[in-house]
Order: structure tokens, then sequence, then C-alpha cells
């Protein structure tokens, strides 16, 4: 609050000090911004002609080579089956890490720091790591980028999967303990039938990311339409370059319109 010459109260929503803070807490944002940029290397003359390289590289992608569609569909085919099966490897293992991580399935401390583990270093490394491993172990092509890809998504669906376990309803577990249940028959009636629509929507959310994801895989080796991506960039073959983008685009898209309609008819 403040005083005006003639006495009226003037509403301020900082005091000095509180505006004093802000401002220094702006400043010293920016400085470490500036410094970050210093050190990641920013080459401010190539920001400035930036403008004029996206334009002609968007010359030389247009109009696609339309010609080379049909040399789309095997590598795309590829693709499509890297993310399907990768995410059902990840399903069929995550499924016992999940019931091992959830606390009220878990058997013991140690099975569940065990899963923990595996869900943190499932999710910490990502997809393209995990390919240029697997490419060592398998060898360039498509198992190594299924592995991968089965590999990295076997964290992120056991971890959505035990909060899905955790949040269940007891009574109704306890209703089928009641009757004389065994320790499977109750997870199959009691706990499966509340957890399947999220087990449902989860699998189906993550094999759209893995449509994504395993589009540039090929990148590094692993198969599927990134490969043909990157010896069309390499060759400089830029309308071809064009007509892979936009079909790489359309593949997510139909993916993406796919699962969402998927998972509103699950849950």
């Amino acid at each position: 609050m403040g005083d005006t010459a003639v006495g009226a109260r003037v509403w301020r929503r900082y005091s000095p000090a509180q505006t004093a803070a802000r401002w220094s807490a702006e400043l010293a944002l920016a400085v470490v911004t500036a410094l970050m940029l210093w050190h990641v290397g920013v080459r401010w003359e190539y920001l400035a002609d930036a403008p004029a390289q996206v334009g002609d590289l968007l010359g030389r992608m247009l109009p696609p080579e339309w010609a080379f569609a049909g040399s789309l569909l095997h590598p795309l085919a590829q693709t499509i089956n890297i993310a399907t099966l990768g995410t059902a490897g990840a399903i069929v293992l995550s499924l016992p890490i999940a019931f091992f991580a959830a606390l009220n399935t878990t058997p013991g401390r140690v099975a569940y720091a065990l899963a923990r583990v595996v869900i943190v270093v499932s999710r910490s490394v990502d997809t393209l790591i995990w390919a240029l491993v697997f490419i060592i172990v398998v060898g360039p092509g498509s198992l190594a980028g299924t592995l991968a890809v089965a590999m990295r998504s076997i964290g992120f669906l056991a971890k959505l999967f035990a909060e899905g376990i955790e949040e269940i309803d007891r009574g109704q577990v306890e209703a089928v303990t009641a009757t004389g249940a065994s320790r499977l028959a109750t997870l199959l009636y009691g706990i499966v039938p509340q957890v399947k629509p999220v087990f449902l929507g989860v699998s189906i959310y993550r094999w759209d990311i893995n449509i994504r994801e395993s589009t540039v895989l090929g990148l590094v080796g692993a198969g599927g339409i990134g490969f043909t991506l990157n010896d069309a960039i390499l060759g400089l073959e830029w309308a071809r370059v064009g007509l892979i983008i936009l079909v790489v685009l359309a593949v997510v898209l139909l993916s993406e319109a796919v699962s969402a309609l998927a998972r509103r008819r699950v849950t």
C-alpha cells in the first residue's frame, strides 16, 4: 500500500521488496540463459541465415517424388511391425513387474525394490540408445528396433499399470477372498476386472507413442522407414525426403486417430 499527495491509498500488488526480488530473479534467469546459450555454442550468424536455408530446403523437397511412394510400402510395414511387436512384448513383460511394483500386490520388499529398479532403468534410457545397444547385440535391422521399443515401453507400462493396481477397490478383493478363493483366483476375479480398462487404455496409448518413435529408429540402423529417410538425406534426394516426411506425418496422424477411438471404446 502507498499514499498519494492528497492522502488517498493506492493498492499495489507487490511491496517494494517483493518487486526488487522479482526483478532480481528475472535478471538472474536471463544471465543463466545467456550463459547456457554461450556454452551450447550458438552460431548467431547461422541463425540469421536460417529462414533462407529453410526456404531453400523446402523448395528442394517440393513437389515430392510421388513415383517413389511404392518403395515406401515395405519400410512402412516394418515400422508398424516394430511398434506393434515391441508394444506387445512390453505388455507381456510389464504385467508381472507391475504387480510386483504395486504396494497392494507385491509379494515382498525385495520384489518391490527390484521391480522399481527395472521401471527406472527402462524409463531412463531413450529408445534410440536402446536401439544402439541392441544393434551391437543382434545386429542392425528390425529386430534391434523391436527390442528397443519393448525395453523402453516396459517401464512406462509397468509404472502406469502399478498405479492402476494401487487404486483398485479393496472391497471387491476382500469379497472374493471371503469366498475362500486362492491367491490366483483373487487376482483373476478381484483385481484384473478392475484394472482391465486401465491396462487396455495405457497399452493403446503406448502403441501410439511407439509408432512415432519407430519412424526414427532407422536413423541409427534399427530398420523401418527411418532407414529409408536416412538414405535419402545422405543421397541429397530431397524430393524423396519430402515424400517420406509426408508419409510419416500421415501414419502418425492415422495412428493417433485410431488410438483415440480405441481408448474411447475400452474406457
